[in-house]
C-alpha cells in the first residue's frame, strides 16, 4: 500500500491540471526569472479557464486583450480561409506549456491568426490591464516579465526571417 502522503507528493508530476499555478509559472520562460514569491503574486492575477474541443479562443483580426497558457489540452493556430470552406491552414498545434497571443500583452492590435481548441483545455489567461497594473504596484516583476516578453520575441521573430531566408534559397 502506497503512504497517501507520498502518493500525493508525486501526482502532481503526472497530470499538469493538478500541478499549483505558481509552480507551473515558473515552466514557462515568460515567468521563468521569477522567484518564488513573485511567480505566487503573479497566479494571483491570472485567470484560469476551461474550454471544450472545437471552441474559438480568439479569432484573427478581433483585438487581443490577453495572453493564454496552456496548461492542460491542445490549441490548433489558424489562418482562416478567406472562403470560408474549413479549409484553414493551421500553422501549429500548441500543447501544455505552451503559451500564445503574448503580443496582446503589448497591445491592442488585431490578432494575426485564430486559435482552436482541439481537445478539452485548461489554460491560464494574462490580460494586458493586469500586467500593467503589475508594472504600476510592482515595477521588479513587471521588469522581469516585459524583458523575457522582448526576448522571447525576438527570438520568434530571428526564427521567422530565418525560415524566409531558407525558403528564397530553395
Amino acid at each position: 500500500m502506497i503512504n497517501p502522503f507520498w502518493g500525493n507528493i508525486f501526482e502532481h508530476e503526472k497530470d499538469p491540471s493538478q500541478i499549483k499555478t505558481e509552480k507551473f509559472l515558473l515552466q514557462i520562460p515568460l515567468f521563468s526569472q521569477l522567484t518564488k514569491k513573485e511567480a505566487r503574486k503573479v497566479s494571483q492575477i491570472v485567470h484560469e479557464r476551461h474550454y471544450q474541443a472545437g471552441e474559438v479562443m480568439f479569432q484573427m483580426g478581433h483585438p487581443g486583450a490577453a495572453m493564454f497558457i496552456i496548461k492542460k489540452g491542445a490549441i490548433q493556430i489558424v489562418i482562416p480561409n478567406a472562403q470560408g470552406d474549413g479549409s484553414d491552414l493551421e500553422l501549429a498545434t500548441l500543447k501544455s506549456g505552451s503559451f500564445l497571443g503574448e503580443l496582446a500583452l503589448l497591445d491592442d492590435s488585431p490578432r494575426s491568426a485564430s486559435a482552436i481548441v482541439a481537445e478539452s483545455t485548461i489554460a491560464y489567461a494574462f490580460f494586458r490591464s493586469d500586467l500593467n497594473r503589475l508594472i504600476e504596484s510592482d515595477p521588479a516583476i513587471g521588469s522581469k516579465i516585459l524583458k523575457e516578453l522582448a526576448m522571447i520575441i525576438g527570438q520568434r521573430l530571428k526564427h521567422t526571417n530565418e525560415q524566409l531566408l531558407s525558403k528564397q534559397k530553395s
